[in-house]
């Protein structure tokens, strides 16, 4: 059901005043926005249930059902729900904060430059041109990357008279451009899974687990480069060469610059203000993205310009993120508070986490969110429900940067093989293929052979005690 111009307006302007209390709250400038920020989260899901399909309908419903329960049975419901509306608004204004910067690069001749560049290189180099570029892209437009990447590669893919040529080259393709995007996601201060797991797991933060979350990226990134050219398709008849459309390598500086100021920006503020990474992204992406915006207008226009854009991205475009925001913010409700409830119910039935092998939880860690990832749950959903029911840190032997480094490893690789994730939806429809034929046919055997790796990196990490 298609909303009214005026519930948009509305909707958008509740979803930028979540943004600008989170960011007050963050940025300690008022500690009463923590307080006022659940009301406007409570108005966008209320309007939300009515316009977005049943499948999420469910999430909202469920929720519902949570508070219930919670008021019936236990005296602290209250902090329990303002709890879980707290996690629902810090996601929706993450959210709103990124897909600034995807609305300011859909406009950026350069960046449609860079992306045709990548596509079209050589058979040698492609797969690591389109996955490394699929990470430089995913820090910049989130999805968005897998949509302008995927679009370019379809569209360069078609030049040899040989069907099946060109049918596994859209393949590889497609691969390498999922498989750079999701190896960004354990190491990326951008990531919903840096900064939720930052936020359930106590003394976790993004600079003491960038490095070996960054080896997470590699091992993924490695592993899809290395069964892509172990698996490399024979053809009888030599593909016809790609035709040379003259861009060069200078094509990649514009994304290069704003890469280097994004994670400038972000590490330079961390440094001097000891702020949350999570805090800083929130307030510093827009302003990249508005100034962006402003200077891709002709002198004497980028004000009226800018602010034509803001207007249309707040009143059209973020409204019309209603499916994937109600799915992400009753995520983060549904987790928080199902984890306050069930962590005592877990407790009182004497599961004792800490009678396992350390070893065996981090382990754990890898493949549940991949495993609940084929049930339909979220990585958001499942890595805050299960973070309450977990023993501590300490209590494993470990160090809160371990823990993160499993969990976030885990979340990646249910971004491979998830039929419910956007990135196999994604790369399915480019592809003309079935999310679950992408999630188990394509990426199936390249999931678990990359969770068994991770598994051993991730407890040889918890063994040498780094970060």
């Amino acid at each position: 059901m298609r909303a009214h111009p005026w519930l948009d307006r509305f909707i958008g302007l509740m979803l930028i005043t979540i943004t600008v209390l989170i960011i007050l709250r963050d940025w300690h400038i008022a500690t009463w926005a923590s307080a006022v920020a659940p009301i406007p989260v409570v108005l966008v899901v209320a309007f939300f249930f009515f316009e977005v399909r049943f499948s999420r309908k469910i999430f909202v419903l469920v929720g519902i059902g949570l508070a219930i329960w919670a008021g019936a049975t236990r005296e602290d419901w209250r902090d329990i729900i303002l709890g879980g509306l707290a996690s629902s608004a810090f996601i929706a204004a993450f959210f709103s904060a990124l897909t600034t910067l995807r609305n300011a690069a859909d406009t950026s001749p350069a960046i449609r430059t860079c992306g045709r560049y990548l596509a079209n290189q050589p058979p040698g180099r492609r797969y690591a041109a389109l996955t490394l570029g699929g990470q430089a892209f995913s820090l910049l437009l989130n999805y968005g990357s897998i949509v302008l990447l995927g679009s370019l590669t379809m569209a360069s893919k078609s030049n040899d008279p040989n069907p099946e040529v060109n049918a596994h080259r859209a393949r590889r393709m497609l691969l390498a451009i999922q498989r750079g995007f999701i190896s960004t996601l354990a190491w990326s201060p951008l990531s919903f899974a840096v900064a939720i797991t930052t936020t359930v797991i106590p003394g976790a933060t993004w600079p003491k687990a960038v490095l070996p979350s960054l080896m997470t990226g590699a091992i993924v990134a490695v592993v899809g480069w290395f069964m892509d050219t172990a698996f490399k398709p024979k053809f009888a008849t030599p593909p016809a060469p790609r035709e040379d459309n003259g861009d060069t390598i200078k094509t990649v500086l514009p994304l290069v610059f704003l890469l280097a100021l994004l994670v400038g920006s972000v590490t330079f503020f961390y440094i001097t203000t000891g702020f949350r990474i999570t805090g800083l992204v929130t307030l510093i992406v827009p302003v990249i993205a508005a100034s962006w915006i402003a200077i891709q207008a002709p002198s004497g226009r980028r004000l009226t310009n800018l602010g034509r854009r803001a207007r249309d991205y707040t009143f059209q475009d973020l409204p019309n993120y209603r499916s994937e925001l109600t799915l992400l913010i009753m995520a983060g409700f549904i987790g928080s508070v199902g984890g306050a409830m069930l962590g005592p119910i877990a407790a009182n039935s004497g599961l004792d986490l800490t009678q396992l092998p350390t070893w065996v939880i981090l382990v754990a860690l890898v493949w549940f969110i991949p495993l609940t990832g084929q049930l339909g749950m979220n990585p958001i959903l499942s890595v805050v429900l299960m973070a309450p029911i977990l023993p501590s840190p300490a209590a494993l032997g470990v160090t809160p940067t371990a823990v993160m480094v499993a969990i976030t490893a885990g979340w990646t690789m249910s971004g491979a093989s998830s039929p419910y994730t956007a990135t196999t939806m994604l790369i399915g429809n480019f592809a003309g293929k079935s999310a679950v034929f992408v999630g188990l046919r394509w990426n199936g055997v390249y999931t678990l052979f990359t969770c068994a790796v991770l598994s051993v990196w991730v407890v040889l990490f918890s063994t040498l005690q780094i970060g």
